[in-house]
């Protein structure tokens, strides 16, 4: 399969490459940080010298984000089977201090980022030979009627924006031959959870939590679509 992975220079993303790479699937890894992708892709290269893996810069944090990424992709594949949406963003801050700029950097890369992405990527999505699938990944936090945190305002309300959006589209979507489904992740051993909780051990590793997200990315759509699923043993 093609599959493609944002947020992939480090934690779960960086862990669900490898393993995706490993099991021989043609992975393209986009980050921001181009640097660290690089190192992953060398280490990848070197324990499995036949893995097909390769590297795009990507920022969903503004209005240029994706900027010649299509093209850029279709170099490298002539169509896309899965796209996982994991990069993220987050920020621990009391409620009345957040600006209006760190709210909308938060939305940028968790909503409008994957927002203009799928559309960009449509094409290559509908041109799979089999039915291709979309995984977003969300938060427990962003679930209704979950355990809910201080100084998680601005990123659990936009992971709840997402989780919606997963639904809105596999209903907009499911007659081009694309599936899409919210993976709404709880805590995992990963820097952005030591950034949300300091200090707190999480009772599955990034490895672990990607072993199921990469199964799920590749068999979940035969069985779901349009859902919003908890993959949590905590909250955190």
């Amino acid at each position: 399969m093609n599959i493609l992975v944002t947020g992939a220079s480090r934690g779960i993303g960086a862990q669900l490459v490898t393993q995706l790479a490993e099991q021989g699937h043609t992975v393209i890894a986009a980050s921001r940080n181009i640097t660290e992708l690089r190192r992953l892709a060398t280490t990848i290269a070197e324990h499995h010298p036949g893995a097909a893996i390769h590297t795009l810069p990507l920022d969903l944090s503004g209005n240029n984000a994706g900027d010649n990424f299509t093209d850029r992709l279709q170099s490298i594949i002539p169509h896309l089977d899965v796209l996982v949406n994991n990069a993220g963003a987050l920020i621990n801050k009391p409620f009345p201090e957040i600006t209006l700029g760190e709210l909308q950097y938060i939305y940028e890369v968790n909503v409008f980022g994957p927002f203009r992405l799928i559309q960009m990527l449509l094409p290559m999505l509908s041109a799979a030979p089999a039915p291709s699938h979309i995984v977003n990944i969300s938060s427990m936090g962003g679930v209704q009627g979950s355990a809910k945190f201080p100084g998680l305002a601005a990123y659990s309300s936009s992971k709840a924006a997402l989780a919606n959006l997963s639904e809105l589209l596999a209903e907009e979507l499911k007659e081009k031959n694309i599936r899409v489904n919210c993976l709404a992740l709880g805590a995992a051993q990963t820097e952005m959870l030591e950034t949300a909780f300091p200090g707190y051990k999480a009772p599955v590793t990034a490895a672990e939590m990607a072993q199921w997200v990469g199964w799920f990315a590749i068999n979940g759509h035969r069985f779901f679509n349009g859902k919003v699923l908890p993959v949590a043993l905590s909250t955190p």
